[in-house]
């Protein structure tokens, strides 16, 4: 946590014993004690728990970074309570009038101090009881959310073998530190879209700046969730969203002119409908991080290299290989318990020769069957694309054959040349927030010409270890830093028509 960072937590805990003193320096007189007490942070709220005749050691807990605001709060009710107020938009005004309320009851004539017995006199109805209860649980579980972890499905198979379709997953927030949300007003357990109603789940006229507390960076080959960087812009309907996004679109409309694939799309708003979200409202993903910040990655024939070394390759990482076997059958229950495979149907594909197939092997599959001579000769089988990062036409990479490109670091200083513009660019105009354009031979940022240019924020390099069906930053580029929501670290459930039971609560690697 920066200094920064705990400056304004210690701020928000200064104002929140601060803005009421005024209202509880009467509250106090009137309870028959010394009025000076309000104005002494902390003690304040000693003195309202004494008078609560509530457990003291509240107080301690005030000093706990975010949850000691919360028991602030809690003190406040349990003090505005010995003045009569028990009814729910009273406990909401004391918590959100930002003192104003205290200043009411201390201030009229007909306000008096009843007490704490009067206060644990009062009996709740029923209905208030579930909507305390209620209150309570949503309150609890989204600090569990934003501060410690969240539940996160997979619903692809991107990470296959790894993670599978449909396993339930807990992603820990403190790996990394936890991400205070860009759009604190939302409905509680909504991502970004309201059920039923297709409209948004937030507000966006209240709006924090990029801040994560206990920061720790993300490091090689740890599985991670994150927002969806080229998810800031979507078509709003069910056939686009992250499935075919908004820039893949765009890209296909104008035969690789995006500008032209804009336009389209601009000019016909009843088939594009788009929206643009924030960034922690941004569709979560979650992949393998094979590079990070600082390092130089290149795939040579499906082998990711990083500064150079080959990098760790994951045992149930796959990718599609062209195998020729040596002609023995192909015995299902074998390839299963002894290779890895799944489905069949779906990951070996005959080529029309004797003993000619391409298979989608893990890696740990692959050296099984090179060991016990089940193949003649395997390598990898390679598929053109022309949909890669970053589009421009200059670099024409593949899936298997990527690079050598450099992962952005907070701090570091990169030259800028026409041959890195197309590679860099969205990371300095749309991710760290500048207006960066190319004139002819010159670059400028914030309209003024520079010739190099200082990274704010750390950047990752994702790939999915399906590596042959994976959507990642092969196609899209790279993850900033103030995307990651945090590390996946255990199975909790998995299902396939049934539960999958050796994969319940088990460990991510």
């Amino acid at each position: 946590m920066t200094f920064d960072q705990i400056f304004v937590i210690a701020f928000i805990s200064f104002l929140l014993y601060i803005l009421p003193v005024l209202g509880v320096y009467k509250m106090f007189l009137k309870a028959g004690t010394q009025g000076w007490k309000a104005f002494i942070p902390i003690y304040n709220t000693w003195e309202m728990l004494r008078l609560a005749e509530r457990p003291k050691h509240w107080v301690f807990w005030q000093f706990l970074p975010i949850v000691g605001w919360f028991v602030t709060f809690g003190i406040y009710i349990e003090f505005v309570k010995t003045f009569g107020k028990f009814k729910f938009y009273q406990h909401a005004l004391t918590v959100f009038s930002a003192g104003l309320y205290f200043i009411y009851v201390g201030f009229n004539q007909k306000d008096r101090f009843l007490g704490a017995a009067a206060a644990r006199a009062h009996k709740k109805s029923p209905a208030r009881e579930w909507i305390d209860a209620g209150v309570f649980a949503i309150v609890a579980a989204t600090l569990i959310r934003i501060f410690i972890f969240e539940a996160y499905t997979i619903p692809t198979g991107s990470m296959e073998k790894t993670l599978l379709v449909n396993d339930f997953l807990f992603v820990g927030k403190f790996n990394y530190g936890p991400r205070i949300p860009n759009t604190p007003i939302a409905m509680p357990f909504v991502h970004h879209t309201l059920p039923f109603t297709n409209s948004k789940s937030y507000v966006e006229w209240a709006k924090i700046p990029y801040t994560r507390w206990f920061a720790s960076p993300v490091e090689r080959n740890d599985v991670v969730v994150f927002n969806f960087p080229a998810g800031d812009t979507v078509i709003n309907r069910d056939e686009f969203q992250s499935k075919d996004p908004y820039y893949d679109v765009a890209w296909r409309l104008g035969n690789g002119d995006m500008n032209i694939g804009r336009k389209v799309i601009a000019d016909d708003p009843e088939s594009y409908p788009l929206i643009v979200r924030p960034v922690d409202k941004q569709e979560n993903y979650i992949k393998r991080c094979v590079a990070i910040a600082g390092d130089s990655l290149q795939i040579i024939d499906g082998i990711l290299y990083i500064n150079g070394k080959p990098g760790v390759v994951p045992p149930q990482a796959q990718l599609y290989y062209d195998v020729v076997t040596k002609g023995q059958r192909l015995d299902e229950d074998v390839l299963k318990e002894e290779y890895g495979f799944t489905k069949l149907e779906e990951e070996i594909f005959p080529q029309g020769q004797p003993n000619h197939f391409i298979m989608l092997i893990t890696n740990e599959g692959k050296d099984k069957m090179i060991k016990n001579g089940f193949i003649d000769s395997i390598k990898v089988h390679k598929e053109k694309r022309s949909d890669l990062f970053p589009r421009d036409g200059v670099h024409i990479w593949q899936i298997d054959d990527f690079g050598p490109l450099w992962v952005p670091k907070k701090g570091a200083v990169l030259t800028l040349t026409p041959e890195n513009y197309a590679l860099y660019e969205r990371v300095i105009r749309v991710y760290e927030n500048n207006k960066f354009e190319a004139r002819g031979e010159k670059f400028f940022v914030n309209d003024k010409e520079a010739a190099e240019y200082m990274f704010k924020m750390d950047y990752y390099w994702m790939m999915g270890d399906n590596r042959h069906g994976s959507q990642d930053s092969r196609f899209w580029g790279f993850v900033p830093e103030d995307h990651v929501v945090g590390e996946a670290w255990l199975i909790w459930m998995s299902w396939d028509g049934g539960v999958r039971w050796k994969r319940m609560f088990s460990r991510i690697h």
